[in-house]
This record gives C-alpha cells, structure tokens and sequence, in this order.
C-alpha cells in the first residue's frame, strides 16, 4: 500500500504550497507518528508513497493555521484532521483536501 496526498487552495484556486502535514496510524488506544512532510509547490505529499504501510486506520493531520497566518489570514480550523481506512495491500491511496479559512473539503480515490 502506498499513500499520496495534495492540498489545494481555495481562496487563491492554486495548489497549495508549504501546507504541513503529518501522517498517523491507529495503535493501541492512542495514534502513532509515522512521518512528517510538506506540500511541495504542486501541493503535494508524494515521499509518503514509498512507505510500506499495513491494513488499518490512518489519518493525515494537516496544518492549515501555519498555512493561512503565512498568508496573512485567520482560519476557523487550525488543522484539518483526515480519517481513513486502508483495507487492500496492493492499492494506491490518494487523499486530496481544499483549504480555506472557513470551510474545506476532502476527496479520496484508490489507484
């Protein structure tokens, strides 16, 4: 299994650049730190593809208050929390999320 992720945003209608992000799994009552990365200037997250990563629930924790303060904007939500299931071994998981200050949205596909 592998994992991409991209942040779009959507005041400016652009990838979003700079977003941080952190990718977690479900463990023995509490979540685990897997890694740590940064939207690159296509938005995306694409080093978290290399990962061998189990069947399980994960979540991508993204930053979007360190984003918007750094476009001098306030955001209504300071971070941006994905929950997802991993069911299949062979599958490509793509998690896409839209940012703004007061609203987002989420999409997720299997390759």
């Amino acid at each position: 299994m592998s994992i991409t992720a991209q942040a779009l945003d959507g005041v400016y209608g652009r990838s979003a650049a700079g977003v941080r992000a952190r990718l977690e799994r479900d463990g023995n009552g509490g979540w685990l730190d897997l890694a740590d990365a940064e939207t690159d200037s296509d938005g995306c997250i694409s080093e978290w593809r290399d990962k061998r990563l189990e069947r399980g629930l994960y979540r991508i924790r993204f930053d979007s208050d360190y984003y918007f303060v750094g476009l001098g904007l306030n955001a209504a939500y300071p971070e941006i929390i994905v929950t997802f299931r991993m069911q299949d071994d062979t599958d490509a998981y793509q998690i896409q999320v839209m940012l703004s200050p007061y609203s987002y949205s989420t999409h997720f596909r299997i390759a």
